[in-house]
């Protein structure tokens, strides 16, 4: 199944159908400026960066210890957010603009958000797995870390890739570049820089884990299932709470009918009388005869005779 290229969407602007995926950088670029301030901030007071890195970093960084996983696990969400690295932040961001662009073209802007947290949370996992269980990664005390939105971008990609193949960019180059050719091409481009990095291969698994999930999450949203459902409803609800306007108010059932109907006659709707009605159909019998009335107006005649009584 694939979403029609020619469906239109608005335009992308802070509050309208880009929130998300703006609100999504705007996070990652935050946290980029937090994090570089807080390195000024220590460079002035005399510390060196070696320090900075060793007391602030490991709180935005996922580690690949488990024991140091243990006593900071905010990072398993902060991790997804945080660069330090200014290339870093606007390759990803880059990245995460134009395939996240693509797929609320096709799919809305609903899917953002929950493609982006469960590519950077399958990505998490399969980092701290691997960087524990295979040999060749026999942790040294200080372990390593990972960091970045790079899982979720490669999420995004596949996502917007498996919704619509046959999704074509810049037509006017011999009628357009087929979409899985530009997220083979960042693939290629992602492999390469994460090898170069040291430990590549947790980070490797870390993005593959993030491609299966944006696939796995399009396949279940075209059979008709929305693993991101619970998270909108989270969502309502955090913020619900903070708005009395939308609280839902208990519905109170009635235990007891507070008038009495006994004895009543149903309603019965009951034809207006007056007396050029009674005319017209006195003036109806002498032309076509009593036979010709309706039950109405049998009625109407019925009431003023006995009014007359």
């Amino acid at each position: 199944m694939a979403y029609p290229q020619t469906q239109q969407r608005n335009k992308t602007w802070l509050g309208q159908n880009g929130h998300a995926l703006l609100m999504l950088i705007f996070i990652n670029a935050m946290v980029f400026i937090i994090l570089k301030f807080t390195s000024i901030t220590y460079e002035l007071s005399g510390s060196t960066e070696v320090v900075f890195q060793s007391q602030v970093l490991p709180s935005f960084y996922l580690p690949a210890k488990l024991s140091t996983l243990a006593t900071h696990p905010w990072v398993i969400v902060a991790h997804m957010f945080s660069h330090y690295d200014v290339w870093m932040l606007v390759g990803n961001m880059f990245f995460l603009w134009t395939f996240g662009f693509l797929l609320q073209d096709l799919t809305g802007n609903r899917h953002i958000v929950p493609v982006y947290i469960y590519g950077a949370l399958t990505g998490a996992v399969l980092f701290v797995i691997s960087a524990n269980l295979l040999p060749k990664y026999n942790l040294p005390p200080g372990g390593f870390s990972y960091t970045g939105a790079g899982a979720s971008v490669m999420t995004m990609a596949l996502a917007a890739t498996v919704t619509s193949p046959d999704y074509r960019l810049f037509p006017m180059i011999g009628g357009g570049i087929p979409i899985w050719v530009i997220t083979a091409i960042f693939v290629v481009i992602d492999i390469a820089n994460l090898s170069t990095s040291g430990n590549a291969f947790p980070k490797l698994l870390a993005h593959a884990g993030g491609a299966a999930a944006g696939f796995i999450y399009m396949r279940c949203i075209q059979a008709g299932a929305d693993p991101g459902q619970w998270m909108h409803q989270l969502y309502n609800w955090f913020f619900n709470l903070f708005d009395p306007s939308k609280r839902k108010l208990k519905p109170v059932v009635k235990k007891q009918v507070f008038y009495n109907t006994k004895g009543r006659d149903p309603f019965v709707k009951k034809p207006n009388l007056n007396e050029k009605r009674v005319d017209d159909i006195l003036d109806k019998i002498s032309a076509k005869g009593y036979d010709s009335l309706t039950q109405e107006e049998k009625d109407i005649l019925k009431r003023a005779s006995e009014n007359e009584n």
